[in-house]
């Protein structure tokens, strides 16, 4: 919703495509140094900086100015690293817990279920911006997002 969202308050085509490559690098980008992170202080503890990831992309977004392309790309570039945390620990944490026989299958099955998730967030995002707003989307999105931190602490506790 922030490319609608930027167009709303006067920015062009220009601006919205910068913020979203800012967006798509982060996702991806990270991704040998997340693996990294991952090996080094465990998956869970990177899949909890995810949704502290998160959560800050939601805070930064709900508080952007309207004005500030800037603003919207830290906002955008924390929520393509949480993103890529949550997305290389996930796959990791999935990996590790199948076994061999089943992994492909089930991975391909959890890749599924992750665009199917992000489908019908996109979907629900523009609902929930045409009802209570762009800020309420980003902030909710943020908190809903922390969720992760408690799991992986149970997690943790439970090995």
């Amino acid at each position: 919703m922030t490319p609608v969202h930027m167009h709303d308050h006067g920015h062009g085509a220009a601006a919205s495509g910068l913020v979203i490559a800012i967006h798509i690098g982060a996702m991806y980008l990270p991704s040998p140094l997340t693996g990294w992170l991952a090996d080094r202080y465990g998956n869970l503890t990177i899949a909890a900086a995810s949704g502290l990831a998160l959560l800050a992309a939601g805070v930064v977004a709900a508080g952007a100015p309207d004005d500030s392309v800037a603003s919207f790309a830290v906002a955008l570039a924390l929520l393509g690293l949480g993103w890529n945390l949550g997305l290389v620990t996930g796959t990791a944490i999935i990996t590790d817990a199948v076994p061999l026989a089943t992994r492909a299958k089930t991975q391909g099955l959890v890749d599924v279920s992750v665009s199917i998730a992000g489908a019908t967030g996109g979907m629900a995002s523009g609902l929930v911006v045409a009802v209570a707003g762009y800020p309420l989307l980003a902030i909710g999105g943020g908190i809903l997002a922390l969720a992760i931190v408690p799991v992986t602490v149970a997690a943790a506790r439970r090995r």
